[in-house]
């Protein structure tokens, strides 16, 4: 196995576990709890820090010798014999794919969440306001939101 098939498989690995973390994180937002959403959050960051990494490290070894860095399809273009990478390299776009989508799908959970929550929110403090008798500014509400006291 050639240097570049073994970084590409250390890639490849990072990103089904990176894959595997956005959907733990997307069961975690279905649930409506925030439980576990730090633990996630922190092992997103570790596998992005590492994917940069290991991105890195395939670029360097990529480059030619004046820092002109070669992309993965003029690698494969130059090195035809590199079937093995060539496979491994076509399997981690796919995972790296299917992250994409799952982390879209996540962005519109969390916005769902968050409108749902502003929501709440919004019923509560006007229910709050509606309720007192006086207003922030000390002078009688004209709505209490009680009809019985209203029609008194």
């Amino acid at each position: 196995m050639s240097l570049v098939a073994k970084l590409l498989k250390r890639e490849a690995e990072l990103v089904e576990r990176f894959r595997d973390t956005l959907l733990r994180e997307q069961r975690v937002l279905q649930s409506g709890t925030a439980d576990g959403l730090a633990e996630v959050n922190a092992e997103k960051l570790s596998l992005v820090e590492n994917l940069n990494i290991l991105g890195a490290e395939r670029a360097r070894t990529l480059s030619s010798g004046d820092d002109e860095t070669i992309d993965m399809q003029a690698w494969f273009a130059a090195h035809p014999s590199e079937n093995e990478a060539a496979e491994v390299w076509k399997g981690l776009l796919g995972t790296a794919r299917e992250a994409r989508d799952i982390n879209e799908q996540n962005g519109n959970l969390i916005q769902v969440l968050h409108q749902k929550t502003s929501d709440a929110l919004s019923i509560l403090t006007q229910g709050q306001a509606d309720q007192s008798l006086y207003g922030s500014n000390g002078q009688a509400s004209l709505s209490t939101g009680s009809r019985i006291i209203d029609s008194a």
